[in-house]
């Protein structure tokens, strides 16, 4: 106990000296601005100072110890443990994207929030202290044990089941992180997006791929301190601003009947109802395209083609006959292309037709029954936030790490406190921003735009983060000509607010941080999946064990550079992607975890049957209602949007595993006996 003190001692005195060290260099950074030191300096010195601060970690931490490396020795304090975790969980869709979120959404973007903080409570009541209590390495282990009966390949099928579930889930959270990496360091370094993504890349295997767990734990610790102050910041120079008062939680309920005034305004501005009215007409123009296909398709092509004739006859300048020609190359190369193009166009045309939605009113709709359909999207949403965190790969294996179930416990604790730091933030970050950009940004001469409006705009030239385009023709800025992707408003925030650029660099230091120990643990989940799981338990039992911790760092080396390319093809925002994620994980994850630990009945034959069962049913749901996917929303069941799939997975395999575990016979003595130790009292 005395030893265990110690070391907390020391790791605090570490940490302490690390903050006072970060705030040293924000403050001469500040200082060298003022100064005059150009801001791409200031950009680089951000992206260079901190991801060298993680590689030293990364280098000091490194180990070939099998038990360090998987799990950092079964000894993190709770409260770094939790610190850890929460650099873990606040991802890029909480740093980056969830404050967009709801900016874009009000209310609605609440169920994120909401889910996620009530899916902690899930972990420390249900998970997180009956695996420790287990004390493997990963999450297949858990299910393998429980599940298998000795000799007869029973716990293999299970283990290689629940591999193929955690691959499928980290990977498409991974893509996400990386995706946000590729965004921060394009901003912030001036590089193309997709060589920003394999630099961010580099950052992260410098941690994860040196000292696994250990490594990447230490290094989650850093990242949360200049997570933590990267967010409060800007938040709290906002609500200065706006509120005359430093906490953000308090002063956003100032700041909200402001806010719903100006919204008030802006609604019945004539101005504002004349944009809204062109969108609706090209919503209704592309709609039109759509009910002529596949002569409508035909007829443009045509017609692109006699114009890009004309300009040439008629030697008009080359920059117009460039611009024919991008067309005629942009334009569908079939009549099924141009449906799923042309749908696309229609339906951004039509939301950005529709009326102001007011940020504070719960399920804004039309009539009764559209309300009723956003309230149960909200609470599927909820339900698949919560239980897909309590089955998350990732985090469940930080349950490990701890001395004891005990610290398991009281770290659970930790983690739900640093997280609520962040995630009471959020909601008044962006009422904040929303006020700025309503009474700041709104009616602003074109002429007199903000720089920092075409800094995001040539981010991603082929598809904006930000677009502010005169439709009407007026010179004045309307709401409605504001078009903002929700992955760049907290990026965006500091050049908002017109804080120092400096604080722009945080923030994106931040955010980087946030991605980075998120993909970390998320590679660290899959490539430890792949070498202990399938090479070690499967393959060859008799590796030793520095054998088998090369191969996790070769397997995770291949699995990085395989996300990193998929992040570089854009396959979705960020929010959409981490919310595929929790479904699929809460229907595949969730039934064989919970009901291991709670129900001795369920045997091997149920566990495969809920996690076939409930892994199918949400790929289909979601296969067959997203139209990113090729599906269409007019197949949705009770109008469930398909992020929240979950809502359908999870009790069709729980469903199926209780039936199936019925009519199987019962689970051996083995079985039974490791969920009474589990759940004995420590």
């Amino acid at each position: 106990m005395s030893g265990q003190r110690s070391f907390f001692a020391r790791l605090s005195r570490y940490y302490l000296l690390f903050t006072g060290g970060f705030a040293a260099f924000l403050l001469a950074l500040a200082v060298l601005e003022q100064e005059g030191m150009p801001r791409a300096w200031i950009g680089y010195l951000f992206m260079l100072v901190t991801i060298t601060l993680y590689a030293t970690i990364g280098v000091i931490s490194r180990t070939s110890n099998v038990t360090e490396y998987y799990v950092a020795g079964r000894r993190v304090p709770a409260m770094f443990n939790g610190m850890a975790t929460a650099a873990d969980w606040i991802s890029a869709a909480s740093f980056i994207s969830l404050a967009g979120g709801l900016y874009l959404n009000g209310f609605d973007g609440l169920a994120f929030i909401m889910g996620w903080t009530g899916g902690y409570c899930l972990v420390a009541l249900l998970i997180a202290p009956y695996l420790r209590k287990f004390g493997q390495y990963t999450i297949p282990d858990f299910l393998a044990a429980r599940y298998g009966s000795g000799a007869d390949g029973r716990g293999a099928s299970v283990r290689v089941v629940a591999v193929a579930a955690t691959i499928i889930v980290s990977f498409t959270y991974v893509v996400a992180q990386i995706y946000a990496v590729g965004l921060i360091a394009s901003r912030f370094t001036g590089v193309d997006f997709s060589v920003g993504i394999f630099l961010g890349l580099a950052s992260i295997l410098v941690c994860s791929f040196l000292g696994g767990m250990r490594a990447i734990t230490w290094t989650q610790v850093a990242q949360y301190i200049i997570i933590l102050v990267a967010f409060l910041i800007p938040a709290m120079w906002l609500s200065v601003k706006h509120a005359d008062n430093p906490v953000p939680q308090i002063a956003y309920g100032k700041v909200l009947p402001q806010l719903s005034a100006r919204e008030h305004v802006l609604e019945t501005d004539p101005k504002e109802n004349e944009v809204r009215a062109i969108f609706r007409q090209r919503a209704q123009s592309y709609q039109a395209r759509i009910d002529g296909l596949p002569g409508s398709w035909e007829q443009g092509r045509l017609a692109a083609q006699r114009q890009l004739d004309s300009l040439r006859q008629r030697n008009t300048s080359l920059f117009d006959i460039r611009n024919a020609e991008r067309y005629l190359i942009a334009y569908p190369k079939s009549p099924d292309e141009a449906r799923v193009l042309w749908q696309a166009a229609q339906a951004q045309n039509q939301k950005r037709a529709e009326p102001i939605i007011p940020h504070a009113q719960p399920f804004p709709a039309a009539d009764r029954a559209q309300s009723d359909i956003k309230r149960n999207n909200f609470l599927a949403l909820v339900f698949c936030m919560m239980l897909g965190t309590a089955a998350l790969p990732h985090i469940l294996m930080r349950s490990y790490t701890t001395p004891s179930v005990h610290e398991t416990r009281v770290s659970v604790f930790w983690t739900l406190f640093f997280i609520l730091l962040i995630y009471l933030t959020i909601p008044a970050l962006a009422v904040l921003v929303k006020y700025d950009i309503y009474s700041a940004l709104v009616g602003t001469q074109y002429a007199n735009l903000p720089t920092w409006v075409s800094y995001w705009a040539n981010v991603d030239k082929l598809s904006p983060l930000i677009s502010i385009v005169d439709v009407n023709r007026d010179g004045i800025v309307q709401l409605a000509e504001i078009s903002i992707d929700a992955d760049v408003l907290v990026l965006a925030t500091p050049e908002i607010a017109g804080l120092p650029y400096v604080i722009s660099g945080l923030v994106a230091a931040g955010g980087l941080a946030a991605a980075l120990s998120t993909a970390d643990g998320l590679l660290l989940a899959i490539s430890n999946a792949l070498s202990h799981d399938i090479y070690y338990k499967v393959v060859d039992p008799s590796a030793s064990t520095q054998k088998r911790v090369t191969i996790s760092k070769l397997l995770l080396l291949a699995v990085a550079f395989i996300a990193a390319y998929a992040a570089s093809q854009k396959p979705a925002d960020i929010l959409s992607l981490v919310g595929v994620a929790f479904s699929l994980a809460a229907s595949t994850l969730f039934p064989p975890l919970v009901l291991g630990v709670f129900w001795q009945r369920t045997n091997y034959q149920g566990a495969l049957a809920g996690m076939f069962t409930g892994f199918g049913v949400c790929l289909y749901y979601m296969l067959h209602t997203s139209t990113m996917l090729g599906g269409n929303a007019s197949g949705q069941w009770f109008h469930i949007a398909p992020i929240s799939a979950g809502i359908f997975g999870v009790p069709a395999g729980l469903a199926a595993a209780v039936l199936v575990s019925w009519l199987t016979p019962a689970p051996g003595r083995r079985s039974t006996g490791l969920v009474e130790h589990i759940r004995a009292p420590e």
